[in-house]
């Protein structure tokens, strides 16, 4: 994890439907600004240079009725086999730490930015933690985050797992956190803690 002196880069860890992008969310209600990995990944998508790359190697099966890159076409390949993923990730994944590199450096500059957040997936499997200032763990059970993939993403159960399975397991990521959010209560409830994390983080903020 990063010492540095100027405003703080926070680092969402937490499994999937964990709720960690509900959560970053709610940072910026406190004047943070979030970097969402997710959404510059799907933009990445749109690029006509990816696109033709991904037709290429998987064919015009991974298009969508509109002729643009299906997701749920390249998740069905890639995480069926971990060949795909990685080179999936090599195509991908230096294209986004650009864009999250330059979003940095706006969010840096920019006076009214209390605190960066990341919402990185990968966050640890790809060694992003180091340039961060503070982790925090988005918890909730596995329940409730089942329900929230079949609900937001059409997941199975069996799907959940096989995400999981590519991923840094729970325990260990909790463990690396420097502190540790509960979503599994109302919004309030995950106010009140971003709140009061935020006042330790900056007291005087």
């Amino acid at each position: 994890m990063s010492n540095t002196k100027t405003k703080p880069v926070i680092g969402l860890l937490g499994g999937p439907g964990s709720g960690k992008s509900y959560v970053a969310g709610l940072f910026k209600q406190f004047g943070c600004a979030v970097i969402d990995a997710d959404l510059i990944a799907k933009a990445q998508l749109e690029d006509p240079a990816v696109r033709d790359q991904l037709v290429q190697w998987w064919g015009e099966n991974v298009l969508d009725p509109s002729g643009g890159i299906s997701r749920s076409a390249v998740a069905q390949i890639v995480f069926s086999d971990s060949a795909q993923l990685t080179r999936l990730e090599k195509l991908i994944h230096p294209r986004v730490a650009d864009e999250r590199a330059r979003l940095r450096e706006i969010h840096r500059a920019d006076p009214r930015v209390k605190a960066i957040v990341e919402d990185v997936p990968l966050l640890i499997e790809k060694g992003l933690d180091e340039g961060c200032d503070y982790l925090v763990f988005v918890d909730a059970p596995l329940e409730q985050r089942l329900e929230r993939v079949r609900e937001n993403r059409g997941w199975s159960a069996e799907k959940l797992a096989q995400v999981e399975k590519y991923q840094t397991p729970l325990d260990i990521k909790r463990r690396r956190a420097d502190d540790v959010i509960d979503n599994s209560g109302g919004e309030a409830q995950v106010l009140e803690q971003v709140r009061r994390l935020l006042s330790r983080m900056i007291p005087n903020g």
